[in-house]
């Protein structure tokens, strides 16, 4: 029966986005091993031949440096790790290509900050460019800029940066792989843990069973996995986690081999626009709302009308994307909002009439319209 289940996540995809960590890429001494990217290799372009576009999302930049610059540890200051990363990337995605060379194939490289996610045109033109690229003998190579970025445009790991590339992209299949099997259903330094082969529907109590660690060169963990796998899902792909030191990983999943755990996504794939909405730009404010108005945005798919909104936090303009919360507090949608915050804070609980009193007659009739609404909260009887 599981078997049938991933074999049908595997040929609903168009597209393979592979995230590689950097524990997956090194040896011990912290230099990439170059035999795993040859193998990595191998079975990208026999993912290729299965007719589905394939991209990599890969680490091991920054560790690639501490390699060849001969360094005892990773690099504190923020200045040492852009220059690290700097060294690292070229020798990264010089092997890439030197493995794909071997199939009559070259890597392409893409480095990306968080900024390039959080303005539309950006957006479409990363999608753009990834577009074309698949036209020809070429498999793209997604990295962080970690030259450039600092605070305010990271990522903060690799696996958020996977999940945002997946909703870019037609129906995909996102496979994580680290140097873990899977999600375990309890500590996995329990003697007794085990892997969760498959996970359904989305629970909030997945992340109880999530390590709070962090991987040893890279900086995620398996909290940091669990979020781009609720990002993913969220926009209708499936993703797995499996382990990448396994030198057939990627053929056991085109084969349809019980490996890792299989996150299977929530409903219909998600338009492209609403993926951009929930799932990609951070949102730079919130609103709230009573139980009649949560009820109508996130089971009903309606608009966001003023009379339903009970508070506003944050500072923001018309036209930017704000978190809509239920009376508990939790996320149920996003938006591009209508009016700017102050407006919001005016209007809130007003009915139409009184919103044209206050902001006159050409003020919007909803605060979201629904074709600007991404549910991002399970509906109350899911």
């Amino acid at each position: 029966m599981e078997s049938a289940v991933r074999r049908a996540a595997f040929e609903a995809a168009r597209t393979i986005v592979v995230k590689i960590g950097t524990n997956a890429l090194s040896r011990p001494d912290d230099t990439l091993d170059l035999d795993r990217i040859s193998s990595i290799a191998d079975q990208l372009v026999r993912l290729r031949q299965t007719g589905k576009k394939v991209l990599v999302v890969s680490s091991g930049a920054i560790g690639a440096g501490i390699g060849l610059l001969g360094l005892k540890e990773r690099p504190k200051e923020l200045p040492h790790l852009q220059a690290t990363a700097s060294v690292g990337q070229a020798h990264l995605i010089g092997s890439y290509d030197d493995a794909f060379q071997r199939h009559g194939l070259r890597a392409s490289q893409i480095l990306l900050t968080a900024n390039d996610f959080r303005r539309r045109v950006r957006y479409l033109n990363i999608r753009n460019t990834i577009n074309t690229l698949f036209e020809y003998d070429v498999i793209p190579v997604v990295n962080e800029n970690d030259t450039v970025s600092i605070d305010e445009i990271k990522f903060g790991d690799n696996d958020r940066l996977a999940a945002m590339v997946s909703s870019l992209l037609e129906r995909p299949l996102l496979i994580i792989l680290s140097v873990i099997d899977g999600l375990y259903d309890r500590d996995p330094k329990d003697p007794g843990a085990k892997v969760i082969p498959l996970v359904e529907h989305w629970d909030e109590t997945l992340r109880g069973l999530a390590a709070e660690t962090k991987s040893t060169r890279g900086t995620g963990g398996m909290v940091t996995k669990l979020e781009a796998v609720r990002m993913a899902t969220s926009g209708g792909g499936h993703v797995i986690i499996a382990n990448g030191t396994d030198r057939t990983v990627l053929d056991k999943v085109r084969e349809s081999q019980e490996i890792g755990t299989l996150f299977l996504g929530s409903g219909e794939p998600v338009a492209a626009w609403k993926r951009w909405i929930g799932y990609t730009v951070t949102p730079v404010g919130k609103v709230r709302l009573d139980a009649g108005a949560t009820k109508a945005v996130r089971d009903n798919g309606r608009s966001l009308l003023a009379i339903g909104v009970t508070g506003v936090e944050g500072h923001f303009s018309k036209g930017e994307i704000v978190s809509v919360l239920d009376p508990q507090g939790i996320e149920v949608a996003r938006g591009l909002i209508n009016f700017n915050s102050q407006q919001l804070a005016q209007i809130a609980g007003q009915r139409t009439a009184e919103i044209v009193r206050l902001l006159g007659a050409d003020a919007d009739k909803a605060v979201i319209h629904r074709d600007n609404l991404a549910v991002t909260g399970r509906s109350s009887d899911g």
